[in-house]
């Protein structure tokens, strides 16, 4: 996925962890499901915050081109 490995739940568990089964797969998939929504507010709040520094509001009249 963009030059990068897609990453399944199971890669999420750490080496030396235990495999994941059942009701705890779930559970950890949707811990970091909810941490990776949360880097991306973070993300896209900083981008807007750049863009709407960096924007100035256009006003046009009739007859512009």
């Amino acid at each position: 996925l963009y030059g990068r490995p897609c990453r399944s739940p199971l890669c999420w568990a750490e080496v030396s962890e235990t495999l994941l089964l059942g009701p705890n797969l779930v559970q950890e998939t949707t811990e970091n499901i909810k941490t990776i929504k949360q880097h991306l507010l973070t993300a896209q709040c900083r981008q807007k915050n750049y863009v709407d520094r960096r924007t100035r509001p256009l006003k046009f009249n009739i007859g512009d081109h």
